[in-house]
């Protein structure tokens, strides 16, 4: 609900500020609503009971997607979520529940390029699901043919989709148009969380069982380099400007800042707690970092960090809302 604003015998509620974060909080089960402008919390919107792990917003900025994954870490045991919460963040008010008729994890929510289709990965599916967001009905299933299908990203151009299999330690790539398989890339034996650059030359993931990090061309759909890390590789995001990479080592309280023409870490900071997921602004000045209670701000002009923001427990999934 909105804060409201006592005027008279008037309670008119407080607007949400132009541009907001929204973070994903597992343990706390809510989503928060953070202004940028004084780095506070403002809303904080409880979720189904069960576990939301990540958000998109929609692309006009009003309204929030959250999976409902379930108890469990991916590949364990425990409940398996089959609903997407479909939340109107002016009211903190979840306006339509998107329901799967079986137990799938839905878990990250993509939206295209376009706006015009919404991702989300159902991995006991083994797939990605695409949806309508004008009557958050599935339109198509994208098959990945691999288990734990976990994170996905999608090519700028919209034509390719490649997919971080957990367990199985590879990636899927998809054709997009044609929905099918194009190939899977080995990875390790157990690979998290991906990203692509702003060109759509390189593909990044985590090995989970050595501290590296998998730079996968594209063009080729092999493994270019790899990258050694101080420590385990988790979230990832470029910078806006395209020459930095910005890798999460949750194990070490970290961020380590890849350079992209170099292919080499050139800066290491320490952040509040095990960072998760990164997020960059939108004017490519700031960039967030959910470290489990608290997201910790990099300044990406001086690669400081000159605060960290107050949020749920288990915060993780970000998303810019505009």
């Amino acid at each position: 609900m909105k804060n409201p604003i006592f005027l008279g015998f008037l309670m008119l509620p407080l607007a949400l500020p132009a541009q907001h974060l929204l973070v994903a909080n597992q343990k706390d089960h809510t989503l928060s609503v953070i202004d940028p402008a004084t780095n506070k919390q403002i809303q904080a919107i409880d979720v189904h009971g069960v576990t939301g792990h990540e958000v998109i917003a929609s692309p006009d900025g009003k309204t929030a997607i959250v999976p409902i994954y379930g108890s469990s870490g991916v590949g364990k045991p425990g409940t398996d979520g089959n609903s997407i919460d479909i939340i109107d963040i002016a009211s903190g008010k979840i306006v339509h529940t998107i329901e799967f008729p079986h137990g799938v994890r839905p878990h990250m929510p993509l939206f295209d390029p376009t706006g015009r289709t919404l991702y989300v990965s159902t991995e006991l599916d083994k797939a990605v699901t695409a949806i309508d967001p004008k009557t958050w009905k599935p339109i198509a299933t994208l098959p990945t043919g691999q288990e734990q299908s976990h994170m996905f990203i999608v090519s700028h151009s919209g034509k390719r989709m490649y997919t971080a299999n957990v367990g199985p330690g590879n990636v899927t790539v998809i054709d997009i148009p044609t929905r099918k398989i194009v190939t899977t890339i080995p990875i390790s034996g157990n690979t998290q969380r991906i990203s692509i650059s702003n060109d759509d030359k390189w593909v990044f993931t985590s090995d989970q069982t050595k501290p590296q990090l998998a730079v996968i061309d594209t063009a080729t759909n092999t493994i270019r380099q790899w990258v050694p890390l101080a420590g385990l590789g988790y979230g990832t995001a470029p910078t806006k400007d395209g020459k930095y990479l910005i890798i999460t080592l949750r194990d070490k309280n970290k961020v380590a800042v890849l350079d992209l023409k170099t292919m080499a870490i050139v800066k290491t900071l320490d952040m509040p707690g095990a960072p998760q997921e990164v997020v960059v602004r939108p004017d490519g000045k700031m960039a967030y970092v959910s470290c489990l209670k608290q997201v910790a701000v990099i300044d990406t002009t001086s690669w400081t960090v000159p605060t960290s923001i107050e949020a749920g427990n288990g915060a993780d999934g970000l998303a810019w809302a505009k």
